[in-house]
């Protein structure tokens, strides 16, 4: 059995591509899903499967989503052990200081160093970020809604499928991992 954390890309923004939590719940157990939980209202759940390999639990979710919903939902798996070390590798201070102003985004895969290497990081000061495996670390001293720097790291820019949780959120989904 592996506990995994699914995140949900783009969903009940603005609006858009509606999924009641509820709802994904249910679909989650119809697929054989085991003490599955959401966090908050952006796509964010963890579940226990018989399936080991993630290729094959973000295939099915994505497909099921599809087809429940009626739109394409990209899905970001990490197990719940990644996920204690993505918390744990975070190579920027102060994050439990202030966690809202901390990002992380947890992509499909690793991105090609050259289209990282075009982010120029002097022209987002003060915001930073430091890329760790798959996942982009950033802090944005005046906070994320006015960052230019937060719409390049969750854009299709890197060429990899990104998703953006802020720092309160990470650490709250590897706490409902853990129940």
């Amino acid at each position: 059995m592996a506990r995994y954390v699914a995140l949900l890309r783009g969903i009940n923004v603005g609006g858009n591509k509606k999924v009641p939590m509820a709802q994904l719940r249910e679909l989650m157990e119809g697929l054989g899903y085991t003490d599955v939980a959401t966090l908050l209202q952006s796509g964010n759940a963890v579940f226990t499967s018989k399936e080991k390999n993630p290729a094959k639990v973000i295939q099915q979710l994505e497909t099921a989503i599809a087809k429940e919903f009626g739109f394409e939902v990209s899905v970001v798996l990490r197990t719940r052990d990644e996920l204690a070390a993505v918390i744990k590798a975070n190579p920027l201070p102060g994050a439990e200081d202030a966690p809202s102003q901390f990002l992380v985004t947890f992509l499909s895969d690793v991105p090609e160093p050259k289209r990282l290497e075009a982010i120029d990081p002097a022209a987002y000061l003060p915001d930073e970020f430091r890329l760790v495996g798959r996942e982009i670390y950033a802090r944005f001293p005046k906070g994320i809604g006015e960052s230019k720097l937060a719409t390049v790291l969750t854009g299709t820019r890197l060429g990899v499928t990104p998703t953006a949780r802020n720092w309160n959120t990470v650490t709250k989904l590897l706490e409902l991992a853990d129940r």
